[in-house]
């Protein structure tokens, strides 16, 4: 008998594992239960580990199968890849797609637009992470990274796929109570709700007035009784009219349209926070990475016009 791990087996344990149990597996795979499971532990046999537990009426893969089915679905998604850049497939997206994004952008904004972008290429799996920092690009860890701003490393590329800006904001029931701000250094007689994100300076936030070379940008050193590290929770703590927050105008334009919150400073400009797809050089090509790219910017530019409508 061969011994280790053969190419036939990994995509085997990828359909067995989405499909949650040996027989669901074997209708999918057009063969028989007893013939999926006598499959399955051959695997185990030769790789020498146990890789799914088995009960009569469900499954569950054990550490070790956990592990083997992540490696197993990244090498299955690069020899996709292989096949597109060497001209093999029909450059149809599909495949494993690995995708990050920030916590609250992620579940409000980008999370939806996979549901849409699935049922449009059922052929592509989609994993979504969501963290609170973007992760290093050149750890290679995601197909593609939705992230603010476009970071510095020239090894990938980053794609402006939609235009934002951070704003100052308040609810009316706040301002009426404490008064509205002039000038930047009215912000220090405030209660200014903390976000810890990023590298950037915690509770610095820099205004500027004018433009270009003509610029004129102040740092402003805030202070108030409530932070976190999720933008959701701030939104709804400005909501609550407990301070003025600084956030990006994707996750805010709602509740200034329909006056919960109003504009702080608009004289002023606050650092923008363009919306960047970002992936590797060596991904660009792959199908299903162009695919779900051109999704997002033709989503959020349909989105970015229907709100000025």
């Amino acid at each position: 008998m061969s011994s280790g791990i053969q190419p036939a087996d990994l995509g085997f344990f990828s359909t067995l594992a989405s499909a949650g149990s040996l027989s669901a597996a074997a209708r999918e795979l057009g063969i028989t239960t007893p013939a999926v499971s006598k499959h399955l532990a051959l695997m185990e046999s030769r790789v020498g580990v146990l890789l799914v537990n088995r009960s009569t009426r469900r499954m569950s893969l054990t550490p070790e199968g956990e592990l083997y089915l992540e490696h197993a679905r990244r090498i299955l998604g690069e020899i996709d890849g292989m096949e597109e850049l060497l001209g093999l497939s029909k450059a149809t997206p599909k495949g494993l797609l690995r995708v990050n994004a920030t916590l609250g952008f992620g579940r409000s904004h980008v999370a939806p637009l996979i549901s849409r972008f699935v049922r449009k290429y059922p052929q592509v799996e989609v994993q979504l992470q969501l963290s609170v920092n973007p992760p290093s690009p050149t750890e290679d860890l995601f197909d593609v990274c939705v992230r603010f701003g476009a970071p510095p490393d020239s090894r990938i590329i980053a794609r402006n796929i939609a235009a934002n800006r951070r704003l100052l904001c308040a609810a009316p029931s706040y301002l009426a109570k404490r008064g509205i701000p002039k000038v930047p250094n009215d912000l220090t007689k405030h209660n200014c709700i903390g976000i810890r994100q990023g590298e950037e300076a915690f509770g610095v936030w820099r205004l500027a007035s004018g433009r270009g070379r003509n610029a004129n940008t102040e740092a402003v050193k805030t202070r108030g009784n409530l932070a976190t590290n999720d933008g959701e929770i701030a939104v709804n703590w400005a909501l609550d009219g407990h301070g003025i927050l600084m956030r990006a105008e994707w996750d805010i334009e709602r509740y200034l349209r329909n006056g919960r919150l109003v504009q702080v400073l608009p004289q002023y400009f606050t650092p923008d926070a363009d919306i960047y797809a970002v992936y590797p050089q060596r991904h660009q090509l792959a199908a299903r990475v162009r695919a779900f790219v051109d999704f997002l910017a033709l989503s959020f530019t349909q989105q970015a016009a229907g709100a000025k409508t």
